[in-house]
């Protein structure tokens, strides 16, 4: 009998379960000093209406009940709350104000990501006002609420959506690179954004084109995800865009800024015009908070004027929640400020291990040991630690706060599917994913296919692999392998291979075609976002890598780890 809880859930005992109290209740008594009237929405809601909503997180449960509806548990409560004012409250004049401490259920985007499932939203929405007064008003009541929890250092991230949104709609490029432009930004990979932005012909070539986009806004919407600061940076998008005619909300950002600095706001806030939120529904002001202990946000916010629209009768509004626990564990950390420790850079071992090391020296770095460390597994020199690890791990130690940023290539990245942002690519340790097979086995191989309806497929990549042949429709079944790849069609294992490949030497050695490109890959340099956004050593180290990368000069340094590259 297993009488442990299930993965992602815990008990919680009597000592937290009352600090736990005490804060939700000094919180709730905030807000409704605020005015906000408590609300409870239901645990279960139809699939469909949370979808209808825009884009949300993932929920780990979902089913069908005896009415055939398929049902989730809630992983968000801002759409249930824009449902009941569109329909039971649509007659209520405004402006509606509520609070609300409720259980949401989430699932990690994939199995290498280690995270509850269940967590304790704090939070408000405020349902029919409008303007700079009303958004420093939600965000001073965010900070407010933090600090009531009990945590001392954090920062807020700023942006707003209404510029880019701008540029997207007066630019007149076509919808697929439109919609890989907000998935870039959603996804936090400035890498591809990068690729889709780019005018001197160093585009992704099986990337969607901007079409007739004018080249001003293409630029634009590339510079835009690099702008960060102040009142400075505010000042450096209006003379960006306003050529363009694309300052919409830009005025109001501003008076929303100013306001927070009166209310003294002025060092938590940093203006980051790349923070786009996983939800799609936001249309002007968005925020998030972050402690530089924790390696995910505390919580985040903004304006949806156009949200409850999607269930009836629209009102603006505007929100935020934070997570009881992440308030919990910032305001126990003992790390010292981001700044004052040394900064964490994950190395890769093995073939990217002497590029690593040559483009982090060339970008000012003491690389002191890291050539040779023995059985070291941290270097630390002054002001930086360098974590070595495998590349496949190191999105691992990055995205959960163990690292504050890394290298790795581009495959380990999509394998792992981490939550990390992409910051430069830095074009080296080339190779290339492909499908190969035994040569002369094309005809009997989709012979099969044709009578099973199914491939088997060997790979060390099993996430890739799926969304490969998800994209064409083609039905797999993947046999996960660690080494020897090329063994499996030639004992008969499996039909064809998923592997990664710089000559193909290896594969003609073993009479193996190659039959079809999946992708390419290079190094990457990538950051946790709660580090980004906290600690301005990283944005100067990736501008420092960007330039070096550009020129792809590295030179490896002695003495450094190099096995030989993939076939």
């Amino acid at each position: 009998m297993n009488v442990t809880t299930p993965a992602g859930f815990r008990d919680v005992l009597a000592d937290e379960a009352q600090v736990r109290e005490a804060i939700t209740r000094a919180v709730a008594d905030l807000f409704a000093s605020r005015g906000y009237q408590p609300i409870e929405t239901p645990t279960l809601e139809v699939m469909d209406v949370m979808r209808a909503g825009g884009r949300m997180p993932a929920s780990p449960f979902k089913f069908f009940d005896s009415h055939d509806d398929l049902l989730a548990m809630r992983p968000d409560v801002t759409l249930q709350i824009a449902r009941m004012c569109a329909t039971r409250l649509s007659g209520e004049p405004g402006p509606l104000r509520f609070r609300y401490t409720q259980r949401v259920f989430r699932e990690a985007e994939t199995d290498n990501q280690v995270m509850a499932r269940e967590l304790t939203q704090c939070g408000v929405e405020c349902i029919g006002e409008v303007g700079p007064q009303a958004d420093s008003e939600i965000i001073e009541l965010f900070a407010e609420a933090l600090t009531l929890a009990g945590v001392r250092e954090f920062l807020l991230g700023l942006a707003t959506v209404g510029v880019l949104r701008a540029l997207l709609e007066r630019s007149g490029a076509a919808e697929p690179w439109v919609a890989a432009v907000l998935d870039a930004y959603h996804d936090s990979d400035f890498v591809t954004l990068d690729r889709l932005c780019a005018l001197d012909g160093s585009d992704d070539p099986d990337g969607p084109e901007p079409g007739a986009a004018a080249p001003a806004y293409v630029a634009a919407i590339r510079q835009l995800a690099h702008i960060r600061g102040g009142q400075e940076a505010i000042d450096e998008v209006r003379a960006l865009v306003a050529p363009l005619g694309c300052t919409a909300d830009l005025d109001d950002f501003e008076e929303t800024y100013r306001l927070l600095a009166e209310a003294g706001l002025a060092d938590r806030v940093l203006i980051d015009f790349s923070l786009v939120s996983s939800f799609n529904y936001y249309t002007g002001i968005v925020f998030e908070a972050y402690a530089p202990s924790l390696g995910s946000p505390l919580g985040s916010g903004g304006r949806y004027d156009r949200m409850i629209g999607a269930y009836g009768a629209d009102r603006p509004a505007a929100g935020f929640a934070f997570y009881l626990e992440q308030a919990m564990s910032a305001a126990t950390a003992a790390e010292a400020p981001a700044g004052e420790r040394p900064l964490r850079i994950a190395v890769p071992k093995g073939s990217l291990n002497p590029d690593a090391i040559a483009c982090l020296a060339q970008a000012g770095l003491d690389t002191t040991g890291l050539a040779n460390p023995g059985r070291s597994l941290v270097i630390s020199n002054p002001g930086v630690d360098y974590i070595i690890v495998r590349p496949s791990d190191a999105p691992v130690f990055v995205a959960l706060g163990a690292a504050d940023c890394g290298i790795c290539g581009k495959d380990s990245l999509l394998e792992v599917g981490a939550d990390v942002v992409e910051l430069v690519d830095l074009r080296f340790g080339e190779c290339r994913f492909v499908v190969a097979e035994s040569a002369g086995t094309t005809a009997a191989i989709e012979e099969r296919y044709r009578k099973l309806g199914s491939i088997r497929i060997a790979t060390k990549y099993p996430s890739i692999t799926r969304a490969h042949f998800a994209k064409t429709g083609t039905q797999v079944d993947i046999v996960y392998l660690h080494g020897n790849i090329e063994l499996a069609p030639i004992t008969g294992m499996a039909e064809r291979i998923v592997d990664i490949t710089a000559t193909g030497t290896t594969l003609r050695e073993n009479n193996l075609d190659i039959v079809e490109e999946v992708l390419a890959s290079t190094a990457r340099f990538f950051a946790n976002g709660c580090s980004l956004r906290t600690d301005g050593r990283i944005v100067a180290l990736a501008r420092a890598l960007a330039a070096h990368a550009k020129e792809n000069t590295y030179a490896p340094i002695a003495g450094a780890s190099n096995p030989s590259q993939p076939s």
